[in-house]
């Protein structure tokens, strides 16, 4: 089985990054042929500095080589060293009718949200339905929002396929309903498009003032709390224990804390799940060759894949 998956560059990783992303990816690294990439062309749609899209695709493939991928089982690389992907996605976009674009959500999100409505965001699916079909991918993990994203490469794939001939397998999204939306420090999920990220990697004295910045609400010290409306809570228990979270619920409820406690005992507990991780970091950023031999390696890889397919896509279509 094969499986596919990628994160872009478009910002600094986050909590939320972690959790709804790479944590469930890498969980799913032994079950099968786990293809991921750091998907740096979809982030020109919203990015136009060159250095800071180098940087940020440096820190995507440090940080996701830090929480546990591993190369010796994983396919890890860049999209932009894939060109393959590119030519198919022509390919696919003269079978992709415009209704099924124009359906599609996360373009009007994005243009309500300030980003320049352009041909690339547009047509963007187009190039995600490439990446998922260049490797014939059988397995797309995806939260329930991206569902979307899946169903329009299934039918692109499908519509290709009845013009052409059989070459590509339909996708099949794996829905990760059990990962919990993470909320921001305002409440809202959390996302580098509204500002209130606790980045995954950011100094201790930075994710210390973050975290003090999560929104509550008036309540008093002695005042009993409900955890489950409480973001603070909803961000500790990403990291706790059963025993922990169990405790932290029964303060909560008795009163007697203030949110300030709270705050710092999130701080504590997630600074220190994420010490393993940021030494392997930090080790990382020592051996930089072997950061891009990973990339370079797996570029390779999917290179191989990728070209199998357009191949035969490029015969079925007669342009060869």
């Amino acid at each position: 089985m094969r499986i596919l998956s990628g994160i872009q560059p478009s910002g600094k990783l986050h909590l939320g990054n972690y959790f709804g992303m790479m944590r469930p990816a890498l969980e799913l690294q032994e079950r099968g042929q786990a293809f991921y990439f750091i998907a740096n062309y979809h982030a020109l749609t919203s990015l136009h500095d060159a250095a800071t899209l180098r940087a940020n695709t440096l820190n995507v493939a440090l940080d996701f080589l830090a929480c546990g991928l591993d190369p010796a089982c994983t396919i890890f690389f860049r999209q932009s060293d894939v060109p393959e992907v590119t030519e198919l996605t022509w390919l696919l976009s003269v079978v992709t009718p415009m209704g099924l674009l124009e359906r599609c959500h996360s373009y009007k999100d994005k243009t309500a949200k300030g980003i320049a409505a352009t041909h690339g965001l547009f047509a963007y699916p187009v190039l995600m339905a490439a990446d998922i079909l260049s490797v014939q991918a059988d397995l797309v993990p995806v939260g329930r929002d991206q569902k979307q994203h899946v169903e329009v490469a299934r039918d692109i794939a499908i519509k290709f396929n009845l013009e052409f001939g059989e070459v590509f397998k339909v996708p099949t999204p794996e829905i990760r309903d059990s990962v919990a939306v993470v909320p921001g420090l305002d409440g809202q999920k959390m996302s580098k498009s509204y500002n209130n990220t606790i980045e995954l990697f950011g100094s201790e004295k930075e994710t210390r003032a973050r975290v003090m910045r999560v929104v509550t609400d008036s309540k008093g010290m002695a005042d009993p709390k409900d955890p489950a409306t409480c973001n603070v809570f909803q961000l500790y228990r990403l990291f706790a224990s059963p025993d922990q979270l169990s405790a932290m619920d029964a303060r909560y409820r008795a009163g007697g804390m203030g949110y300030g406690e709270a705050k710092k005992a999130l701080f504590e507990i997630l600074w220190d799940t994420l010490a393993p991780f940021r030494a392997r970091r930090e080790e990382l950023e020592r051996n930089l060759d072997f950061v891009e031999q990973v990339l370079l390696a797996g570029a390779e890889k999917a290179r191989a894949a990728a070209r199998k397919t357009l191949d035969d896509a490029r015969h079925a279509v007669g342009l060869t």
